[in-house]
């Protein structure tokens, strides 16, 4: 069975390089990054110098930065030359040429508007295939059809996991995605009146998924205050949002720094999910278990210790979690036998309820013994 095509150790370099530089470039953001232009005043007759830019939405604002003196001379100096994110222009290219894997130009555009809202800085997280196809570059590999879709989905971990964020950030993920002008609109829940999922209704198989962790039974979306969204809970969902990790997306000149689930983690709960699939979601098994099975075919070669460590602690969480897993399991095992996961429904032991019958066997044996006692 086809899974993969490794990457030469060039291109795998060339993505290292890359999220290297993405990872300082962000890290090192100055007025060079911003889109505008410095501006002056004369105020009684000394130079005041301004700055003025347009935000992600579209908006003018001007900032004051200082009286014309040294200091202000080296920043401009420094807005001639190109930015930081420009530099990272011809690393992508280099990489997308050597066969590391692009994301399309308008998943791109998303991606890169939310992280100038500071969605990912929030501690949104990027799941679905996209991160998919973003472990593909990171574990030095090149997906087939599995890494193709319409979709993009996001998460947050919400309360369940803890992230550091800073207390006073608010971010307005939903005027970031109308700032985009591409004809994304909220599809309200019939229940809860908040939309989770955003389309285009000229082009419905293009959308955005925001999810969340379920803290009740309750599947209706909720609003997330700090995100500005509404999400949908997932059970599961905080399983596969531990352990985040950061890996950069790209396509043409944008790259884009996003957090991704830990590799393991997001494979193993891909089983979990097919345990809990039902009705019409069914058939989205196969795609679950397909990329499920390829993750575990990599990190088997090099980072099996991963993989032994998140089943560890999955298995540990309850009968719940082990009985829906087996079924994932199961289902693995006959897709890709070659992964011997067939072991692992060995480790899952559902703790097993007495019968009435043998529950009133076991009160006679102990009314017995209190006899011949």
């Amino acid at each position: 069975m086809a899974t993969y095509t490794e990457l030469s150790l060039t291109a795998q370099t060339a993505y290292s390089q890359l999220l290297d530089a993405a990872l300082a470039a962000e890290h090192q953001r100055s007025v060079a990054d911003l889109p505008g232009s410095f501006s002056y005043k004369i105020v009684k007759g000394r130079k005041y110098w301004y700055y003025q830019y347009t935000q992600p939405s579209g908006q003018l604002r001007q900032v004051f930065v200082g009286p014309d003196n040294e200091a202000v001379e080296k920043l401009r100096t420094k807005k001639t030359s190109a930015s930081s994110k420009e530099r990272l222009a011809p690393l992508a290219r280099s990489a997308a040429a050597l066969g590391c894997s692009e994301v399309l130009p308008r998943h791109a555009k998303v991606l890169q508007r939310l992280a100038e809202y500071g969605f990912f800085r929030a501690g949104g997280v990027l799941i679905g295939t996209h991160a998919f196809l973003a472990f593909g570059n990171m574990l030095g590999v090149r997906w087939g059809d599995a890494s193709r879709t319409q979709d993009v989905d996001f998460a947050h971990a919400g309360k369940s996991v803890s992230i550091a964020l800073p207390g006073d950030l608010a971010i307005d993920t939903d005027a970031a995605i109308q700032s985009l002008q591409m004809g994304l609109l909220p599809v309200q829940d019939l229940k809860s009146g908040a939309g989770a999922t955003c389309l285009n209704p000229r082009d419905p198989e293009f959308r955005l998924d925001f999810l969340t962790t379920m803290t009740s039974d309750d599947p209706a979306p909720v609003f997330h205050t700090k995100l500005g969204i509404a999400m949908r809970p997932l059970r599961f969902l905080e399983y596969s949002l531990e352990d985040v990790q950061q890996a950069v997306l790209f396509s043409g000149d944008i790259v884009v720094v996003v957090n991704v689930p830990n590799p393991a983690r997001y494979a193993l709960h891909k089983l979990l999910v097919v345990g809990e699939r039902a009705g019409s979601f069914v058939s989205k098994s196969s795609k679950d278990l397909l990329q499920a099975g390829l993750l575990l075919t990599r990190l088997k070669e090099f980072r099996k210790s991963d993989v032994d460590e998140a089943w560890k602690d999955l298995i540990t969480r309850g009968p719940g979690w082990r009985r829906r897993v087996k079924q994932g399991v199961a289902g693995l095992a006959k897709r890709f036998p070659e992964l011997g996961v067939a072991s692992w429904l060995r480790q899952t032991p559902v703790a097993k309820i007495p019968t009435k019958r043998k529950a009133r066997k076991t009160t006679t044996n102990l009314k017995n013994k209190k006899r011949t006692g």
